[in-house]
């Protein structure tokens, strides 16, 4: 991480937030949802809603001089700015058609996938994650293995050890103890990884063809999932992107579609899931908490994730600046897809950044 850990030890001096409770505020219902097929999105312009037309051009400059590719502002589900810049993998202009890898940003579905699971009667959150894994899916004795739960592994509170040489690395081998679950949070790949075989094994279908068939078709994503090493990775356009904030912003509806149920646990995936660190719920970040943590160090700093951005914003956050920005007080979500100079695992820094360049224009 290039950006000095200083800066966080500054934004938690000076720019407290306290926590604002756990219920994220309803969406107004007057929301707007694209047809699941072709490619008509309804537009909405920044004078229509008050906003600073005349900054947007240095808010674009911005997010293109931090090797953006793909950014998208949506109000009450209309697109207000939507902008491409640089080249895609194939060394062409970045488009809306361009697919680009949402890194940990898709844990957020494969939370969401979890849910849908325990929805269908398939597991309970709640169940030992080896009754889906197998006896010696970790290195542990099978007492310690058997106190692991799908919640510690949505949590990031298994106990198992992220300092090992590759914490990426799902074998046995590298799944080692180093606490008892819940009484520590560490932003380690390896276990959340596996969800994606605790679903497959649990509903007894290829996890990329359930995700296909319960979320992305049903509310017209594109995208698909590769390995990337150890790592199950999704690529999509970032106006796939959008649909998924969009579907997360109507607390599990598409329009009047239901794609997710279960109240409670979209509520329990949005709102903070453990006392250790207070900004994370199940895979997902969550702003306006009294406190967070960051991945490799134990530290709890004070004050929110992202002190410019709202409150009640909860967002997908992915190595190298992959965002799904949700703020239900204010129907918007904010989309970025690329690359950004400080390689961080969880890009907080920029997401600040990115608000209070973006502050100006709604403001």
């Amino acid at each position: 991480m290039l950006y000095s850990i200083k800066k966080y030890l500054i934004l938690s001096l000076t720019l407290l937030m306290f926590a604002c409770g756990d219920e994220n505020p309803e969406p107004e219902t007057n929301l707007y949802f694209p047809p699941t097929t072709g490619s008509t999105w309804q537009t909405t312009t920044p004078e229509s809603l008050g906003w600073d037309a005349s900054k947007i051009p240095d808010l674009l400059n911005f997010m293109e001089d931090n090797n953006t590719k793909a950014f998208i502002v949506l109000k009450d589900g209309k697109i207000v700015i939507e902008s491409y810049f640089g080249n895609g993998f194939t060394n062409m202009p970045f488009t809306a058609t361009s697919n680009w890898y949402w890194a940990s940003a898709g844990k957020t579905l494969a939370a969401f996938m979890i849910g849908k699971a325990q929805e269908d009667g398939f597991l309970d959150i709640n169940d030992v994650s080896a009754d889906y894994l197998g006896a010696g899916w970790t290195s542990l004795t099978p007492t310690q293995e058997n106190a692991i739960t799908i919640w510690h592994q949505l949590t990031m509170t298994s106990g198992l050890d992220d300092g090992v040489s590759n914490s990426d690395c799902t074998d046995p081998e590298c799944l080692e103890y180093l606490a008892s679950p819940s009484t520590r949070w560490a932003y380690h790949n390896a276990p959340y990884t596996l969800l994606d075989k605790v679903v497959e094994n649990a509903v007894g279908q290829d996890f990329d063809a359930y995700f296909n068939a319960k979320l992305r078709d049903k509310i017209g994503m594109d995208g698909f999932w590769l390995y990337n090493g150890n790592n199950h990775v999704y690529y999509s356009t970032a106006r796939s992107m959008a649909r998924f904030g969009l579907l997360i912003l109507n607390r599990g509806k598409w329009d009047e579609q239901v794609i997710m149920s279960d109240a409670d646990y979209f509520e329990a995936m949005t709102n903070t899931s453990q006392n250790i660190n207070p900004s994370y719920g199940y895979l997902w970040w969550l702003n306006g908490k009294s406190s967070f943590k960051v991945p490799g160090f134990q530290t709890s700093f004070s004050g929110s994730v992202s002190p410019q951005a709202p409150a009640d914003l909860i967002a997908a956050m992915g190595k190298n600046g992959q965002l799904v920005n949700v703020v239900p007080s204010q129907n918007l979500i904010v989309i970025r897809m690329g690359d950004v100079p400080d390689n961080s695992l969880v890009p907080f820094l920029f997401q600040d950044d990115m608000w209070e360049q973006l502050n100006l224009v709604i403001d």
